[in-house]
C-alpha cells in the first residue's frame, strides 16, 4: 500500500465504527499519525484492535461528542497534545433518525442537526487555526446522497447534509488563500450501523426508497473501504486540484 500520509497528522471523527473507522484505518495504514475520535469508547477500542500492530504507536483515541461545544474543546485539546499539529481533518461523525416529518419530535430534529451539521461546524471551528498554519491543509466533510436524492422519512438527515454541503463550499472559498482545501464526500448506501439499523416508520412505503442503493453489484450496499480509498486520494497530494466540490460514491444511485 502507498504511504501517502507519512509525516501527516490527521484527526477523524466518527472513527469508532462504519465509514469513519474505515477511513481512520486506511489513512493510518498509509502512514498517518492519527487521532480517532468518537462518542463511543467501545467503538474506539475496536478501531485500535482492528489497526495493524505496527501502526498502533501512531494511533491515539479521544472521546468527543461533536454536538457538545465543551466536549469538542476538550477533545480537540487532547488530540492536539498527541498530534502536535494538524494537516487533515475528516468529519465522519453522523447519525440518522427516521420518521414521518409531521411526526418527528423537535428533540430528534435537533439531535440530528446537532451531530451532523453543528458537529461538523464545531470541529472545523476548533481545528481551522491550526490547519491553516500548516502546508497543504485539508478538510474532508461528509454529505450524503440524501441531500440530493429526495430520501423520504429522512427530512432532518437530508437537511443536515445539505447544510454540510453549503458549509464546505463556504470554507473552501473563505480559506483558499491560506492554502486550505475542503471537499465533500457524498456516499450512497454503505453497509454501516446507520443503514443496518435503519428504523423506518412501520407504514413506510418502500417503493419510495429506490435511491438508497446503486446499480453496482446488483444494488448491494457499498463497503466503508469503498469510501476510505476515495478519502485517501482527496486528502493526499493527489487531490491537490480539488476544493469546494463534491465526490459522489453511490454505486450509480443518482445516475
Amino acid at each position: 500500500m502507498e504511504r501517502r500520509f507519512e509525516g501527516r497528522r490527521v484527526l477523524v471523527t466518527g472513527a469508532g465504527s462504519g465509514i469513519g473507522q474505515g477511513v481512520a484505518l486506511r489513512l493510518l495504514a498509509e502512514g498517518a499519525t492519527l487521532v480517532a475520535a468518537d462518542v463511543a469508547e467501545t467503538g474506539l477500542k475496536q478501531t485500535v484492535e482492528a489497526a495493524a500492530e505496527a501502526d498502533r504507536e501512531r494511533l491515539h483515541t479521544v472521546r468527543i461528542d461533536v454536538s457538545d461545544p465543551d466536549s469538542v474543546s476538550e477533545g480537540w485539546a487532547a488530540a492536539l497534545e498527541f498530534l502536535g499539529s494538524l494537516n487533515v481533518l475528516v468529519n465522519a461523525a453522523g447519525i440518522m433518525r427516521c420518521a414521518h416529518t409531521h411526526e418527528m419530535a423537535f428533540e430528534e430534529w435537533n439531535q440530528v442537526i446537532g451531530v451532523n451539521l453543528s458537529g461538523t461546524f464545531l470541529m472545523c471551528r476548533a481545528a481551522l487555526p491550526t490547519l491553516i498554519a500548516n502546508d497543504h491543509p485539508v478538510i474532508v466533510n461528509f454529505s450524503s446522497t440524501a441531500a440530493f436524492g429526495s430520501n423520504p422519512y429522512m427530512a432532518a438527515y437530508s437537511a443536515s447534509k445539505g447544510g454540510v454541503n453549503a458549509l464546505t463550499h463556504s470554507l473552501a472559498l473563505e480559506y483558499v488563500k491560506q492554502g486550505l482545501r475542503a471537499v465533500n464526500i457524498v456516499p450512497g448506501g454503505i453497509n454501516t450501523g446507520i443503514t443496518s439499523g435503519l428504523n423506518l416508520p412501520p407504514d413506510a412505503d418502500w417503493s419510495l426508497m429506490a435511491r438508497l442503493t446503486g446499480w453496482i453489484n446488483g444494488g448491494a450496499l457499498g463497503d466503508p473501504k469503498d469510501i476510505a480509498g476515495v478519502v485517501a486520494m482527496v486528502a493526499s497530494k493527489e487531490g491537490r486540484y480539488m476544493t469546494g466540490t463534491e465526490i459522489r460514491v453511490d454505486g450509480g444511485a443518482l445516475m
